[in-house]
């Protein structure tokens, strides 16, 4: 028969714990915890543990309020440092008395002391979360000497489940030979027989009583305190329970503001105790008794109301307090789960941390939705007060998230560190780009543009080629495989401009799906709502940020709007936009140039190969496909794009229509849709002008090839993917001599590139294509000999050598 078993929490502070961590609760005002020593006791034992000690900082005061109940002991978290650099240890001190409590205060500033004492004393000793830098002055040699002194180490319920488990990999992996290295490296005699056998304990470290043994240690035998001691002494024990996620830290600051400010008001009035937003919120953070405040000042505390933010309002019930607060109640109430906690059914910690999460993110993304269309009407409107007004009512929301965010932070910079521990333990081949996993995100995946057919052709190629890509979006059609699209908390419509259209992400879910993948860089596609949330993610998590410039956006504005104050602000955002980025990848030297001359770090732009689909798009593929559209004979001259005025349509208009007076055997055909489609048709009304509408597929590729002559008369493309499909095609091409398209074509060989927006340069191009069918069908040949190279496989497998390269510069 197996020997029993019994539980305890080996590593849990009360109301008389100094913080660990002052400098993130100073950010919200709670300087300390507030659990009564006899509340924690009546809690241990509520979750199963046989036995309860208090580890408070540097203080037995809370231990001894409760040592003379049954199944208890005498425990401390002790502060000690390394005195090179006072770096910060804590150190977890077991069954000890009031003098050696004394004692220990006398020595602890200097780990060096501290350590003998507890070895002369017998006092059995284990070293608190070994891979969390307390004050950030941790390093990888900090950690090795401290290998060297504790033969027992803590996997801790408030690190993340990398940091643990990495301890714990490090600790199963340690030899003679690597104590031996360690001690001549840092000049420490290591301390026992076998020094690289590490005992291996678990507490929650818990400051808010929400977490109390959600981590403990297991004990083999009957729970007494010889079988505790010696559990630990011969290292028998195991740390059993669940760790940390960034969430688990943000639900534990929040309740410890809540629980720091009911400390300091007492308990609230009936009426006001028994608001649906305030039993919510009790229940989820501390089922105490109610402090004696009006409801919007506990909210104000506990969402950390800045110093003047919050007092900005838009009128006198539309402050982003008041919002707040009625939005919250809305949840609640149509909700059945979170309705559920606000009634006391819901007892269980992991699920309270969950729900509050998803109700914190309901609630903002609600609020922040409507001050998003705020501040987006006011730039709009150029009504400048009330953008600078919608901002700061909206920064008052960052506080609200701020516990995600540090807890995000923190634990991405605690991975890092781990990572670096492991890697001095353990052999490690160089990083090549076949490692990389990439979160690339986009505004745009589901619409008919150059963008998204980029980067769903770059998805097959991941699959392919085995590499691994992630395409984050919102509000689109997640319909490949590799593609994650986020429900949007709102959209921005121009109902004067239906083809700008931005959804608002939900960050803290993108945030969160970022963390637990694990990315190793951030790639942004494009600027809008989307881009800026992988900007942040990057911030907060430490990840590189990247980024690929595809559409000359502020020139796409200023051709809707006709507005050039909105197409310079729409620059200089751009500018600030990329300059966030590490490395920017340009699809070519013009853009490249484009981007230097807008104000972006040179150093910064790399260009990468782009590629065509050389199978799919063929000349073998010519098939009369236009006969369909009763199309007659003659030269066929073909556009495939956006119908849309910044694509140069209008000087295409122009030029062939002369072009139509003066020669008889020639046809237009647009393939496209949009904007301009109705205006263009009107246009071109008495001319041999036909439009299909939207091709894809094996239509558009028998398109291509059926034509003669492709024109392409955009000076705002930033590549022109169109311009590579036309010539695998067998296509001659004409182009503008501005932006990325004429570099994809041989002057005079495959193609001819003319002056942007010149109708009468564009119309002579085209006539002398017409009247000269011998070089028509010479450069058909010298197009389609041009791209077959530049295959979406090779150019893929470039690219992504491009990404490795710089994510690990």
């Amino acid at each position: 028969m197996a020997d029993p078993l019994f539980k305890v929490d080996m590593h849990v502070h009360s109301r008389f714990s100094t913080r660990p961590s002052q400098w993130i609760l100073q950010k919200i005002g709670c300087p300390e915890s507030f659990t009564e020593p006899r509340r924690l006791y009546d809690i241990a034992l509520s979750r199963g543990m046989d036995m309860v000690t208090i580890t408070d900082h540097n203080t037995i005061a809370g231990a001894l309020e409760i040592a003379h109940l049954p199944n208890t002991f005498i425990s401390e978290e002790i502060t000690t440092y390394f005195p090179e650099d006072r770096c910060k240890l804590h150190v977890l001190a077991y069954y000890i008395t009031e003098a050696q409590h004394e004692d220990i205060q006398r020595c602890r500033d200097n780990v060096f002391d501290l350590v003998p004492y507890l070895r002369e004393q017998n006092i059995v000793h284990v070293l608190a979360h070994p891979l969390f830098a307390v004050n950030d002055r941790l390093t990888p040699a900090h950690f090795e000497q401290a290998l060297l002194l504790f033969n027992i180490l803590e996997e801790n319920g408030t690190r993340d489940a990398r940091q643990n488990r990495t301890l714990r990999d490090i600790a199963a992996r340690l030899t003679p030979l690597d104590i031996d290295r360690l001690a001549n490296t840092h000049n420490i005699e290591p301390y026992g027989d076998e020094p690289w056998e590490k005992g291996i304990t678990g507490g929650s470290d818990d400051h808010s009583s929400l977490n109390i043994a959600r981590m403990h240690t297991v004990f083999p035998g009957q729970p007494c305190l010889n079988n505790v001691l010696t559990g630990l002494a011969e290292h028998t024990t195991r740390p059993a329970g669940s760790p940390a996620t960034p969430r688990t830290m943000a639900h534990n600051l929040y309740g410890i503001a809540y629980q720091f400010y009911r400390s300091r008001t007492g308990s609230l009035s009936p009426e006001v105790s028994e608001h649906l937003c305030f039993r919510f919120i009790k229940a989820a953070l501390y089922p105490g008794d109610e402090p004696r405040q009006t409801l919007s000042t506990l909210l104000q505390r506990i969402i950390g109301r800045g110093k003047a933010t919050l007092h900005r309002e838009y009128g006198p019930t539309d402050s982003v307090q008041g919002l707040l607060l009625k939005e919250a109640a809305d949840i609640i109430a149509h909700d059945p789960t979170l309705l559920r906690i606000a009634r006391g059914k819901v007892d269980d910690v992991i699920t309270l941390e969950r729900e509050w999460a998803r109700f914190v993110s309901l609630a903002a993304n609600r609020v922040l939705a409507q001050f998003a269309d705020r501040t987006l009407n006011s730039v709009l409107g150029a009504n400048l007060f009330d953008v600078f007004h919608s901002i700061g009512s909206a920064g008052s929301l960052y506080t609200l998230l701020a516990p995600y965010f540090v807890g995000y932070d923190l634990f991405s910079t605690e991975r890092a560190f781990s990572n670096q521990c492991l890697d001095r333990f353990r052999k490690k081949n160089a990083r090549t780009s076949d490692d990389l996993k990439i979160a690339h995100f986009t505004d745009t995946f589901d619409e008919i543009n150059g963008v998204a057919r980029t980067i769903r052709q770059q998805l097959k190629m991941v699959a392919r080629h085995g590499k691994d890509m992630t395409v984050i979006t919102c509000g689109a059609r997640a319909d490949v495989p590799g593609a994650v699209s986020f429900e949007p908390v709102g959209r921005f419509d121009i109902p004067e401009y239906p083809e700008i259209s931005l959804a608002y992400p939900p960050f803290l879910d993108m945030l969160t799906h970022c963390f637990e993948q694990e990315y190793d860089c951030i790639l942004a596609a494009t600027p809008g709502p989307v881009g800026l949330a992988a900007l942040a993610i990057s911030k907060i998590l430490k990840l590189p940020f990247h980024g690929t410039y595809h559409t000359a956006f502020p020139e796409y504005v200023g051709a809707f709007t006709e507005d050039a104050g909105l197409e310079d602000g729409c620059w200089r955002y751009m500018s600030w936009f990329y300059n966030q980025m590490q490395v920017i990848y340009a699809p070519s030297e013009a853009t490249k140039f484009e981007l230097i001359d807008r104000g972006i770090d040179p150093g910064k732009i790399v260009t990468y190969p782009r590629g065509v689909d050389t199978e799919r798009f063929h000349p073998a593929k010519r098939n009369g496909f236009f006969s369909r559209f009763d199309i007659g004979g003659g030269t066929k001259l073909l556009y495939v794009g956006r119908v849309s005025k910044e694509k140069g349509l209008d000087t295409l208009t122009e030029a062939f229509r002369k072009a139509a007076r003066m020669r008889d055997a020639i046809q237009l055909i647009v393939v496209g849709d949009g904007p301009y489609l109705a205006e263009m048709q009107r246009a071109l009304r008495s001319t041999p002008a036909t439009f299909t509408g939207v091709l894809k597929g094996e239509a558009l590729a028998q398109a291509y090839a059926s034509a003669d002559l492709f024109v392409f008369p955009s000076a705002t493309d930033t590549f022109g993917n169109v311009v590579l499909e036309a010539q695998a095609s067998g296509l001659p091409v004409i182009v503008t001599d501005k932006g990325g398209p004429a570099e994809n074509v041989l002057p005079n060989e495959t193609g001819l590139i003319v002056p942007a927006g010149d109708p009468d340069s564009l119309l002579r191009a085209i006539l002398h294509m017409v009247d000269t069918p011998e070089r028509i069908q010479y450069m058909r040949r010298k197009a389609r000999s041009h791209v077959e190279n530049r295959t979406f496989d090779a150019t893929f497998l470039k690219t992504w050598e491009i990404f490795g390269d710089h994510v690990a510069a």
